[in-house]
């Protein structure tokens, strides 16, 4: 897979770039153990969303329900999630991943992530069945992002 060695330099951003470097220098075992404790760092659903109706805001393709909230302030971009943790815990890792690279950051940032950023976090796991889901997660929030972007064009 071409891509997967050749994403530095290509425009991805750094942040982006040392998550994909981390998990290609990983085996099996350690990418497992990765995703368990990155499913406990996703960050909570702030209170201000709670109200709010997230049927707007759910990945339909996710097999689990999942709601991506997101928030662009100061040009940078915020992104929430809301999801069983225990029941979806690879998706709240991926997500926990996602967001430590991309939260606070201009909406170019998420936009750089690659297509196959997915694949190469799930490389060796075994969790293809997952990687449908993942992606549309990631086109949703490329989707935000360039939603932010054109504000302030």
């Amino acid at each position: 897979m071409e891509s997967v060695s050749s994403t530095a330099g290509s425009g991805v951003p750094p942040s982006i770039e040392r998550v994909l470097k981390v998990f290609r220098s990983m085996g099996r075992e350690e990418k497992m153990q990765a995703l368990v404790q990155y499913s406990k760092k996703l960050e909570a659903l702030p209170d201000r969303f709670k109200d709010l109706d997230r049927g707007a805001f759910t990945v339909p393709e996710c097999q689990t329900r999942v709601d991506i909230i997101p928030e662009f302030r100061d040009g940078l971009m915020h992104f929430y999630a809301d999801l069983n943790v225990r029941q979806s815990p690879t998706i709240a890792a991926v997500l926990a991943i996602i967001f430590a690279a991309v939260n606070g950051e201009p909406p170019s940032t998420t936009l750089g992530i690659p297509n196959d950023f997915v694949s190469i976090l799930m490389e060796s796991i075994g969790l293809a069945s997952r990687e449908p889901g993942l992606t549309a997660m990631i086109a949703r929030l490329k989707r935000y992002a360039r939603e932010a972007q054109r504000q302030t064009a």
